[in-house]
């Protein structure tokens, strides 16, 4: 049976308190790191190990570590970003559910690698019941004496703040989730500077994902390149895929990196429901460019997914079957980014909005044969021209409808004439 790490907490009973995580071995790892290494040692090993960040950039985590100026002399800050907020994606909200303490664990591990005296958890305000339980069992470490002064019994000393969003799609841009954090309006900075040198309250700052944190713990553990083993070249250990969508079995699966996206749909997810017959797939969440049935057995981790044009994001898988209409999918997506683009950038807030339009009149039966030829044209002038990538998230998904399901845009717009052709109508002539 393959490894796993997080998952077995799922279905563990009380797994979210400090006690249960204790009796499985929870916090062994950090009194002895605290006691018998140093933190570059920590950050040595994380690099070693290969995991990437988890929340869709795919970022070696521990050389974003490294990028902590040793010599500031300003607090550094280690800021968790559990915003959570890519349609498809639920993995963190398991891990703040149920691997709490564990999440807690890499928090301490990874602040001590970058000398953090404070850690802050920014967790989507959707996410309320997850909110209070991460404050329950912060404080119940705290009682413990695991948080705060001198935690463990050393003199190290660090404490977590749990701050809630206010449900804005923008806040998992990390730059808009340090605005929001600083209570100022979520719109994403200029770099440079990055937030390792200059983030939360102008000080150095590491933001990371909740589920690229609670990977820490096994690493330290067992040893990087066990963890690197896991998983497959440059991409090290597991990861949570979401699978959602008209599949038998939805859900988390931990799975190495690697693992062909084809066995995740059919032998883990169970394959499609009533045997349909797949259409489509999204394999990193609603940003990322949209794959065919003959593209599926790309293996699932970064540079896989890079290679043939798409990305593995936050592992957000949807499935499509054949009855799945490819044009409304593409307008529920372009509504949604029109809708959270937080309109600092124009191509961003304009873009957004003439695609959702146009393709509202194509739903409607008003398209004509220029909107598909103006869609692709919006997704180019949008893609690369934004502060920050959720024009690039908003115009992927634009770009690889058009170019994978053309005909069913072409057969959209001329259907409501029932001649089966594209009628050769201008905007002027819709007018």
């Amino acid at each position: 049976m393959a490894e796993k790490i997080i998952s077995p907490f799922f279905k563990i009973k009380d797994s979210h308190t400090i006690d249960v995580y204790e009796q499985h071995g929870g916090y062994e790892v950090i009194q002895d790191v605290l006691r018998t290494k140093t933190p570059q040692d920590v950050v040595d090993a994380v690099l070693k190990s290969n995991l990437r960040g988890l929340g869709g950039a795919g970022f070696p985590a521990g050389r974003k570590w490294s990028f902590i100026p040793k010599d500031s002399p300003k607090p550094k800050y280690l800021v968790v970003n559990a915003d959570e907020s890519e349609p498809g994606t639920f993995k963190d909200r398991y891990i703040m559910d149920n691997y709490t303490h564990g999440l807690f664990e890499g928090i301490m591990l990874a602040a001590y690698a970058i000398g953090c005296h404070k850690a802050f958890i920014y967790i989507r305000g959707e996410y309320i019941r997850q909110a209070e339980n991460l404050v329950d069992q912060r404080d119940a470490a705290r009682a413990r004496g695991y948080l705060g002064k001198g935690i463990f019994g050393t003199d190290y000393d660090l404490d977590i703040v749990v701050h809630r969003g206010a449900g804005a799609y923008i806040c998992g841009e990390e730059t808009a989730l340090l605005e929001s954090l600083e209570g100022k309006k979520g719109w994403p900075r200029m770099k440079p500077p990055f937030p390792a040198i200059e983030g939360a309250f102008k000080c150095p700052t590491i933001v990371n994902n909740v589920e690229t944190l609670a990977y820490v713990p096994s690493i330290m553990k067992k040893g990087p390149e066990w963890f690197a083993n896991l998983g497959s070249e440059r991409n090290g250990g597991l990861r949570l895929y979401s699978v959602s969508g008209l599949v038998k079995n939805p859900g988390v699966y931990e799975l190495p990196l690697g693992t062909p996206l084809r066995d995740i749909i059919y032998e883990h997810a169970g394959g499609l429901l009533d045997g349909r017959k797949l259409k489509a797939v999204i394999p990193g969440g609603s940003s990322s460019p949209i794959l065919t049935p003959d593209e599926i057995d790309v293996k699932m981790d970064y540079d896989s997914l890079a290679a043939i044009g798409s990305m593995l994001g936050s592992a957000g898988i949807i499935v499509m079957d054949d009855t799945v209409d490819i044009v409304r999918s593409l307008y529920v997506v372009t509504r949604f980014y029109h809708h959270e683009s937080c309109g600092q950038c124009t191509p961003c807030r304009e873009g957004t909005g003439w695609a959702e339009k146009i393709l509202k009149r194509i739903l409607d039966g008003e398209g004509v044969a220029q909107d598909i030829t103006t869609l692709e044209s919006i997704g180019n002038h949008i893609i690369g021209n934004t502060i920050c990538p959720l024009g690039d998230a908003a115009s992927m998904p634009l770009q690889s409808y058009l170019k994978k399901f053309r005909h069913e845009f072409e057969a959209r717009v001329a259907s409501k004439n029932g001649t089966g052709q594209v009628v050769e109508k201008t905007v002027a002539d819709w007018n």
